[in-house]
């Protein structure tokens, strides 16, 4: 069994809520942690990804990920493209450190299950490109797409959470 924890919350969970706060730079400017973030993809993420402009929910993913020592999708720009990696993880089973995958207008999300309101209505995601940083935001269960979890590695059994969070439903996180 892989054991990458070190409390109850897995490994990238904790690198993720390390990084609450970061926010793209305003402008033309660009903050050079996100940049950096691509740098450490390398390959063809690093050549396209250029300006904390373009959308980068799946490169905070994959970012705290590969500092757990864990690959991501092959391209871990697209947000729906998580829907395809790891292994599928029923809706009841959900967990903190989940990658939750929802769809939008356009695209999708993808970030990392932290809670859910008390009636279920709304899961509570730690995620970047969250108005334009990483923040707890709340996404309506309906919009869900996938719930995921690292191929082989061991879940770490925390169940359900639930919290209050006042904060009002994303609606779009581009």
């Amino acid at each position: 069994m892989d054991d990458r924890f070190s409390t109850q919350e897995p490994v990238w969970l904790q690198q993720a809520r390390h990084l609450l706060g970061t926010q793209e730079s305003p402008g033309a400017t660009n903050n050079a942690t996100i940049l950096d973030w691509a740098k450490q993809e390398g390959g063809w993420v690093e050549r396209f990804y250029t300006a904390d402009s373009i959308p980068w929910c799946g490169l905070f993913v994959s970012h705290c990920l590969l500092n757990a020592g864990i690959d991501g999708p092959k391209n871990p720009l697209s947000a729906l493209a998580w829907a395809d990696w790891g292994e599928d993880v029923a809706l009841s089973d959900r967990e903190a450190g989940c990658v939750l995958v929802f769809t939008r207008q356009g695209g999708g999300h993808v970030g990392f299950y932290v809670g859910e309101d008390a009636d279920g209505s709304a899961l509570h995601v730690l995620g970047g490109n969250q108005s334009d940083a990483v923040t707890i935001t709340r996404i309506s269960t309906d919009r869900l797409h996938a719930v995921r979890w690292p191929t082989g590695l061991a879940r770490s059994k925390t169940g359900l959470l639930t919290r209050n969070l006042t904060a009002s439903l994303s609606g779009n996180e581009a």
